[in-house]
């Protein structure tokens, strides 16, 4: 049976092999039932399931855009969602504490959901965004800002 409590690193497709996926996305649609040929012929047929998976993955690589697979449900370590935060295990700590992030507590280790980091992530890239904006309004209206 696969870890399941690791996120692993980002997949994401080499300059070399940038063409090859995507050329391989242009004719994953052509198939319906898209089979995996062995060095000697044998042939598998591919379940669903992970075709579904492949249709999913493929633009985003071709996109030249990093993937990762995390199992629905999947809990983090409070290491792990500071890393994914790009932020310190104590400026986590501190955001669960505050209830900025849903967590729950597994004996003494606090556990967080993915999905509930992401939702995080995503609030504070919605805000970063909207500041954003705002600084460069005030500074337009300032005369600071030239949109050359």
């Amino acid at each position: 049976m696969p870890q399941t409590n690791v996120v692993r690193e980002p997949i994401y497709a080499e300059r070399e092999q940038a063409a090859a996926v995507q050329a391989f996305g242009k004719v994953l649609h052509a198939f319906k039932q898209a089979r995996l040929v062995g060095p000697e012929g044998q042939e598998i047929l591919l379940p669903e399931p992970v075709y579904r998976v492949l249709e999913q993955v493929v633009p985003l690589l071709a996109a030249d855009m990093a993937v990762s697979i995390v199992p629905v449900g999947h809990q983090l370590t409070t290491q792990e969602a500071a890393d994914l935060l790009n932020v310190s295990r104590p400026h986590l700590i501190k955001l669960l504490e505050e209830g900025a992030v849903s967590f729950e507590r597994v004996g003494t280790h606090r556990r967080i959901r993915f999905e509930d980091l992401m939702e995080y992530k995503h609030k504070r890239e919605k805000e970063r965004r909207k500041a954003l904006k705002k600084l460069t309004r005030i500074a337009q209206e300032a005369g600071l800002y030239d949109e050359e």
